[in-house]
């Protein structure tokens, strides 16, 4: 995980903790919107991505009660201080790790099992 945050960090230009939050929002949204064997096929070459999702599913605070979904997500990110700009940027980083980890046709499965990726990737 340390590797994703980093990266992460750097390429899209914010903090690490607020890095190691965001990959775990964004990769349980995955896990609960998109192609359940792809996504989890990605979350087992990150190490500490599970730890990661745990952390963010315990912090959902007043997001969860929005429901789930794509905007529940951004709320989620918004939060974190991320503008809309920042977000885009920070998915486009995260798949482009994913395209890394378990290549181009997996992670764009992903992408288009996931209702409203498809302006992210």
């Amino acid at each position: 995980m340390d590797e994703l945050t980093g990266w992460l960090a750097a390429k899209a230009g914010i903090e690490d903790a607020v890095a190691e939050k965001t990959i775990g929002i964004i990769l349980g949204f995955l896990r609960r919107e998109g192609p359940h064997d792809k996504v989890q096929a990605l979350i087992d070459k990150i190490p500490g991505a599970e730890t990661a999702i745990s952390a963010s599913e315990k912090s959902g605070g007043l997001s969860k009660l929005m429901g789930g979904g794509l905007m529940a997500v951004g709320t989620r990110l918004m939060g974190l201080g991320l503008g809309v700009h920042d977000i885009q940027n920070v998915a486009r980083e995260l798949f482009r790790f994913g395209r890394d980890k378990i290549g181009e046709d997996q992670m764009g499965a992903i992408i288009a099992g996931t209702p409203g990726l498809n302006q992210f990737a």
